[in-house]
């Protein structure tokens, strides 16, 4: 790989696994030193052990203030300098608005959209006094549209995409960029319940129009690029990373129904 990010730190939060933990091994690959945080203190210290000397893991509740504003002290005391920030880490919940519980209603808020204020309010300050930095949020396809039963989620999500464009033109003066990336469906642990599941997989694999679900390495790659120069004049954007599901209007398969009913595509 390239040494692009040669002298950058980056702190990556729900950096156990997943997109988190592909994001920091794509970042140190280019050169970047990470602090890595999450509430799995084990596959998370295993992550910053492969990185090696230039990681250093924190375990972090991202949902208490406290310890996400110590996370960020954590990386200008241990790399003097904090070039990146990926708020990353996130849960979600089913059940539709009478049957969800106020307290998994607060606690998919709480991880999914007021970690990100907590981030972005520690980590802007140092970025500003530096020069400037690069801020990339993970929402979701699923805070552009809704999904039947993840209220919560699609809640958290949509105000996370919206955010990002307010840190974007309140920070542009203070020379950082903040985009958020938009995954559809990955193989993570997360989305574990559904991409498991042989029936439930084969749904997606019928709706997406690259016929599969994507890979964790494939939003690493996207992030790294928002982070890169390569995005220098890229800010305030929700960057959907799909496979296409999202690029369909949701109607049905006409070329597939027309040849099924008439046997042609006319």
């Amino acid at each position: 790989m390239s040494d692009r990010f040669e002298g950058k730190v980056a702190l990556v939060t729900g950096g156990a696994s997943g997109i988190g933990a592909a994001t920091a091994r794509r970042l140190a690959s280019e050169g970047a030193r990470i602090l890595l945080a999450d509430q799995n203190e084990e596959l998370g210290a295993e992550v910053a052990k492969e990185l090696g000397d230039g990681a250093h893991f924190q375990r972090v509740g991202v949902s208490k203030r406290e310890e996400v504003e110590a996370l960020v002290e954590t990386t200008l005391a241990t790399f003097g300098r904090l070039d990146f920030l990926f708020n990353n880490a996130g849960i979600g919940s089913f059940g539709e608005t009478p049957d969800l519980e106020p307290e998994q209603w607060h606690r998919v808020i709480d991880v999914d959209l007021h970690s990100i204020y907590y981030g972005c309010r520690a980590a802007i300050p140092p970025m500003r006094e530096a020069g400037g930095g690069v801020i990339v949020n993970t929402a979701s396809i699923s805070g552009i549209y809704g999904d039947y039963g993840f209220s919560a989620y699609n809640a958290a999500k949509g105000a996370v995409v919206n955010y990002t464009r307010t840190l974007a033109i309140d920070h542009g003066k203070d020379g950082i960029r903040v985009n958020a990336v938009c995954p559809g469906t990955i193989s993570t642990p997360l989305a574990r319940i559904l991409v498991n599941h042989p029936k439930i997989l084969a749904l997606y694999e019928e709706l997406i129009p690259m016929g599969r679900v994507g890979e964790s390495e494939e939003i690493a790659s996207v992030v790294a690029f928002l982070f890169s120069e390569d995005a220098s004049y890229l800010t305030g954007q929700s960057i959907v990373v799909d496979g296409g599901i999202t690029a369909h209007t949701g109607q049905p398969n006409f070329t597939r129904l027309f040849k099924e009913l008439f046997g042609g595509g006319e």
